[in-house]
């Protein structure tokens, strides 16, 4: 697997060239799964999830022009045989992970088995908008822990190792800077 690891999105085109290269062809060429899983612990989930699909989210990943896109919710898939979303996903050049709890989606990740399938993904690129890029750390750190898993603590998958501060200085999240985090 490989990663590319946003604050928010594809937001200019060094970001977008990256994208391309890492899936060695034209995004129109490309198929997506867009995985809105970790904005359902946060207030209006449910409506920023919607957002995010459409394309009409600040954070752009699904409205890139995908050759073909689906959504692959994580909470549905411990309820569903393995055999209807495991090919799908292992078909797939990008994962969209959108923003939100980073321990609510690796909670889902791990029930869900898509933490397990990762590593056997060689060709795919996680494409992680700020909570879908800090799961990919070894932890979260005590300031972004919302959601409270329930083996407790702010560990999270440790597929990089690195952690991230996403929209660091942004004037809409005043806690988000240097300063505050140390």
């Amino acid at each position: 697997m490989r990663f590319l690891l946003t604050s928010a999105g594809m937001k200019n085109s060094s970001i977008h060239n990256a994208l391309e290269d890492l899936l060695g062809k034209p995004i129109a060429e490309s198929s997506a799964l867009c995985i809105p899983t970790a904005v359902y612990a946060m207030p209006g989930g449910a409506a920023m999830a919607w957002r995010l699909i459409c394309g009409k989210e600040s954070t752009p990943l699904c409205e890139l022009g995908w050759k073909s896109l689906g959504v692959l919710e994580l909470t549905a898939l411990p309820s569903i045989d393995e055999e209807l979303w495991v090919p799908m996903v292992r078909e797939t050049d990008a994962l969209l992970v959108g923003g939100g709890d980073a321990l609510y989606l690796c909670n889902w990740m791990r029930q869900s088995g898509l933490a397990d399938l990762l590593a056997s993904l060689h060709e795919a690129v996680w494409v992680g908008v700020s909570g879908g890029s800090m799961v990919m750390a070894p932890n979260v750190g005590k300031d972004f822990v919302g959601w409270k898993p329930p083996t407790g603590g702010d560990r999270t998958l440790g597929l990089v190792d690195f952690a991230m501060l996403p929209h660091l200085d942004n004037p809409d999240l005043p806690y988000n800077t240097l300063a505050h985090c140390h």
